[in-house]
């Protein structure tokens, strides 16, 4: 009798609009909470089963880290989806990290964004290709270089200790190899356990580079620290989305996509909606023979509290 094989169970994220992205930048970015809530569904239904949220400013599309902006979203996506909700804690890099948690420890949503290090953070080199903005705020925080992310290790402490008594897990979110590090500090602290959903993040100004050698140094230094306490996932930054997602998928990672992370389908082509770049991760992970994870697959996989969790 042969046996059943199983194939692997691939974990999608999408990052529907995110804080760096202007809305000038692209029609398909989601600006309105009707907007971030069809496009979360929409994604949902196409393969994702994490779905990572940001709020805007309805009018400007400038990002607003409010609770109240996030609720009437959060109400729309929970009733029309499975979805695993994640609530952003990185809001935008010029916010302090009490505005930041806010939203999360409101709604104490399955799943939380943590950035694991400070940072250079910057958008500029995105000027060469967008030269015109509708709002007078884009202009400004697309062209600023004199950013830093902080992301202390006391700021990590405070979100890990606010947010962990809620039975909210974590996205790791790692920029460079340092942030794996740290990530191991509070790991031997005993403030987070496994398993830990290590986001690897490649190809952002001031982070590591998206060369497949930075992928690779990027998992072999978390497969050293951490064994198998973790779950790895990619997200590759514009134009490096999708290549490094294939390169992931075929080495054991998860994927994130979405117009937080990309405005682009193809090379020289943006993409129509946070669906389409769905799509195109489910082709390259049923492609290699793997599955997509359903969300409930994903929860059991990352340890989560379940959906009817999110108070909104």
């Amino acid at each position: 009798m042969v046996s059943k094989v199983t194939a692997r169970k691939v974990i999608i994220t999408c990052a529907v609009t995110g804080a760096i992205h202007t809305p000038s930048m692209s029609p398909a970015l989601p600006v309105t909470p009707q907007e971030i809530a069809d496009a979360a569904v929409e994604a949902a239904e196409a393969g994702a089963a994490i779905v990572h949220l940001h709020a805007r400013n309805p009018e400007t599309g400038q990002p607003d880290q409010s609770p109240e902006a996030f609720a009437p979203f959060l109400k729309i996506i929970k009733q029309r989806s499975n979805a695993v909700i994640n609530l952003t804690t990185g809001g935008s890099p010029t916010m302090t990290v009490d505005e930041r948690v806010r939203p999360a420890a409101v709604y104490k949503p399955e799943v939380a964004s943590l950035n694991m290090g400070s940072m250079n953070f910057g958008f500029f080199g995105m000027l060469k290709r967008f030269k015109t903005f509708k709002h007078e705020w884009e202009r400004k925080h697309v062209e600023n270089k004199d950013i830093v992310f902080r992301n202390t290790f006391q700021d990590i402490e405070f979100v890990l200790k606010t947010l962990s008594e809620t039975g909210t897990r974590f996205e790791f979110e790692c920029y460079d190899t340092a942030h794996l590090y740290n990530l191991q500090y509070f790991l031997d602290q005993g403030l987070v356990k496994p398993p830990l959903f290590v986001q690897t993040v490649f190809g952002l100004q001031g982070g590591i580079g998206p060369h497949p050698e930075d992928v690779l140094h990027m998992k072999r230094t978390a497969e050293r620290l951490f064994g198998d306490k973790f779950i790895w996932s990619v997200l590759g930054a514009g134009r490096h989305q999708l290549p490094i997602a294939a390169m992931a998928a075929a080495m054991g990672g998860n994927i994130r996509v979405g117009l937080e992370d990309s405005l682009w389908a193809a090379p020289g082509r943006m993409a129509s909606s946070n669906a389409e770049q769905v799509r195109l991760a489910r082709k390259i992970i049923e492609g290699l023979g793997l599955e997509v994870a359903s969300s409930d697959e994903a929860r059991k996989m990352l340890h989560l509290k379940g959906g009817d969790t999110l108070q909104v």
